[in-house]
């Protein structure tokens, strides 16, 4: 017997609307009814679906085709309990955090991830090129970050102008060159000074740099840098490496 992964499944919390879909399936019967009232694309609304599922890893949703009323979609009794789950899980939360720095400070240190990289931002423009989104941000410092999303995930996220959001990239899709390097970088870059580094030959220097307003950044340099402590440098990193996570 399969034991479902309620945690796992409820790490989107209400911070998505992948349970607000949920929700709206249980309650219309329509996983089509559910993307509408969520105003998401019946695509996106799929997608939310088997991403809690996955998360999971049970059925949460169960389908019934035809019949008089051409069919529609029922929440299974695992999707019933994550939604009572999601319901207390959200109580919770909200009793404890009482807002805030300290309530900003805590629904950021929910998110666990292995990226080392995570920079608290303002979404300052959604710009839309076919099925691709790029989320404009702009960091406390006044810095701007950028990430190439799909669509689908721009509206499960219910992404929008003014929003708070946390920015993260693994620290090997950063990239530190020097100012002067001959090639021009590609990507975000944000200026800042080593920090700290840490030799490797082998793998490449990992650096951390100090962005203005006290944020940091941990990426790779190439083995043999160089480079000091103290010593301006760019971290680069692809605005498709950048993920978006949205406070809970």
């Amino acid at each position: 017997m399969t034991l479902p992964r309620f945690s796992d499944a409820l790490g989107h919390g209400m911070s998505d609307k992948r349970i607000d879909i949920l929700r709206g399936v249980g309650r219309t019967g329509s996983i089509s009814q559910a993307a509408r009232e969520a105003a998401v694309s019946y695509k996106a609304a799929w997608q939310a679906i088997a991403t809690l599922t996955n998360l999971a890893g049970v059925p949460l949703v169960e389908r019934s085709v035809g019949g008089a009323g051409g069919g529609g979609a029922a929440l299974t009794e695992e999707g019933r309990q994550l939604l009572t789950l999601a319901e207390a899980h959200e109580a919770a939360r909200r009793a404890v955090q009482s807002g805030g720095h300290a309530s900003a400070a805590m629904a950021r240190l929910s998110i666990r991830t292995s990226m080392r990289n995570q920079l608290p931002a303002t979404v300052s423009a959604l710009e839309r090129n076919g099925r691709v989104v790029r989320v404009c941000m702009q960091l406390p410092d006044g810095d701007g970050l950028a990430a190439r999303i799909t669509q689908e995930s721009a509206e499960l996220l219910g992404l929008a102008e003014g929003m708070s959001a946390i920015a993260l990239c693994k620290a090997t899709a950063v990239r530190v060159e020097r100012i002067d390097s001959a090639a021009p970088p590609q990507g975000n870059q944000l200026s800042g000074t080593v920090a700290r580094i840490a030799r490797d030959i082998d793998s490449g220097d990992e650096v951390v740099v100090a962005l203005a307003g006290g944020l940091q950044v941990v990426g790779f340099a190439t083995g043999g840098s160089g480079l000091r402590a103290r010593q301006r440098v760019t971290a680069v990193v692809d605005e498709s490496a950048v993920v978006i996570a949205l406070p809970g």
